[in-house]
């Protein structure tokens, strides 16, 4: 019996020490993955790239940065720096000397504080990127020699500092919307995400988000389409991390913010009895402003009427009337001349439904003034919209005096506009509508082209080998990682012949 009770104990202790061996091993493997894995310590040198956005309103230079090795041949890039250039967009250069001097010092500041953030060895391999958007392009069809001359002022700056020049150039609407549906994709984790082990994988699922951009000049929607196969009008295959895209993008010129509002006087003033003296439904009422004829009809994107004197000032008069503002917003888009799988002025548009969009630049300042910012319902919009212009100036100055008046007495205007554009342009409907979340960052880092242009650029820039220095040697780590996953395996499997002995 003390036998039988001693070869017991000592079954006990074995399986004991079998479990406890099981564990540790289990412990000991995961903590040095763990610590192999994200205590690395990078030695190779980080890339860099400058992108200059050149709006129609402002100036905006990024630093970007990413390591040297790739994932499935594009960078994973991260935002350093955002400066933001004083004066207005480069469209306006050559107007008037004592601006082009500020926006000129502000350049060099920017650029300053960029240079001071790259290593000095790496100013070389850095690649500088101008790009210019729907105010150049406007300017450009206006008058093509002074885009031209303002564009080579520029590179001539550009080409003398010690980066790597690379060109400046007035994008496409349509890249401008692709980069912009890039950038919102990359911030939101829907091409790369890290596992467990520190790894880039792509996450499951991969669903995108459609992007809307709403600047000075131009608007631009881009969304991925279901069918892989799909091709047309305004659909750009795209790769990235790998893997290939199907992205409906259309930029329209003259829908910009800015743009639009002057159409909208436009219509104002030629629909008026009295073309000196209008009355601005998209004004609240109470607040006047007087402008040259020049500031409204003084842009391709309208037609000036045969009596044109640009240097006529007209008084425009707020009298706060939604329904009359929402109608002239709605006259300056051409809602008729295509019904099915189109979005407005006879552009071609697959339907929006059911996926998710991120608006953002002129789309989030318009919610925000409207008191919307992220998600809502239709509904809600429509009615911030209608209490919004339904104050008078004063009212609306006691509500929203944070907002600077250049910009207040327009944001009546922009919510009716915002609204037209997505219901009435783009088709959003009450169910879709709720998709929408209008944003200003994603993760703290600005929407906007110029990422999604580094992302998409840094497909041309070459990967280096990745030298890093980790915790332990590779050759330690690999031995240990053989002997405790070899001791598990021994541990699960006399703990399996132990139950199976127990049971028969």
């Amino acid at each position: 019996m003390l036998s039988s009770a001693l070869q017991e104990m000592a079954g006990k202790f074995w399986t004991y020490l079998a479990f406890f061996f099981l564990l540790a091993s289990l412990a000991v493997i995961i903590t040095m993955s763990v610590i192999q894995g994200h205590k690395r310590v990078f030695e190779s040198r980080l890339k860099y790239g400058i992108v200059i956005d050149s709006g129609s309103s402002r100036s905006t230079m990024y630093l970007y940065q990413w390591p040297a090795e790739k994932q499935n041949n594009t960078g994973v890039v991260s935002q350093t720096l955002r400066c933001m250039v004083a004066g207005p967009g480069i469209s306006d250069m050559l107007v008037d000397n004592a601006q082009d001097q500020q926006s000129w010092a502000s350049i060099r500041e920017c650029m300053n504080n960029i240079t001071k953030i790259i290593p000095a060895d790496q100013h070389n391999s850095t690649v500088i990127y101008l790009g210019a958007t729907a105010g150049m392009r406007l300017l450009h069809s206006q008058n093509e020699t002074k885009s031209n001359e303002i564009l080579r002022n520029l590179q001539n700056y550009l080409q003398s500092l010690p980066f790597n020049f690379q060109n400046a150039s007035i994008m496409s609407g349509d890249e401008e919307g692709l980069y912009g549906w890039i950038t919102v994709n990359y911030l939101m984790g829907n091409f790369l995400e890290r596992n467990i082990w520190n790894m880039w994988v792509r996450p499951a699922g991969g669903n995108m988000v459609g992007s809307m951009d709403l600047g000075g000049a131009s608007t631009q929607i881009a969304f991925t389409l279901p069918d892989p196969n799909a091709r047309g009008t305004d659909i750009i295959r795209v790769s990235l991390y790998g893997y290939e895209y199907n992205i409906y993008t259309h930029s329209f010129l003259c829908y910009g913010k800015n743009e639009a509002e002057k159409r909208v006087l436009a219509a104002l003033v030629k629909n008026s009895e009295n073309a000196t003296h209008v009355t601005n439904p998209c004004f609240n009422l109470g607040y006047n402003m007087t402008v040259s004829a020049e500031s409204i009809f003084g842009t391709e994107c309208i037609e000036t009427p045969a009596d044109y004197d640009p240097k006529q000032m007209i008084t425009l008069k707020g009298s706060s009337d939604n329904g009359a503002c929402r109608d002239v917003v709605q006259s300056i888009f051409d809602l008729t001349s295509c019904t099915k799988n189109c979005s407005f002025d006879g552009v071609y548009q697959p339907s929006v439904g059911p996926g998710d969009f991120l608006a953002y630049a002129g789309f989030f300042y318009t919610a925000q003034a409207v008191g919307l910012k992220g998600i809502s319902q239709l509904n809600q919009w429509n009615s911030s919209t209608w209490e919004f212009c339904s104050w008078d100036w004063p009212t609306l100055t006691l509500k929203k005096g944070w907002i600077a008046e250049k910009y207040r007495k327009s944001y009546c205007y922009s919510a009716h506009y915002v609204q037209t554009l997505l219901v009435n342009g783009y088709k959003f409907n009450k169910d879709t509508w709720k998709h929408i979340d209008f944003q200003k960052q994603v993760h703290n880092t600005s929407i906007g082209w110029s990422l999604g242009y580094m992302l998409h650029t840094s497909n041309m820039i070459p990967a280096e080998a990745k030298l890093v220095r980790l915790p332990m040697a590779n050759s330690v780590f690999g031995g240990l990682l053989f002997l405790f996953t070899a001791l598990t395996i021994v541990s699960v499997m006399f703990l399996v012949i132990k139950a199976v002995r127990a049971c028969y």
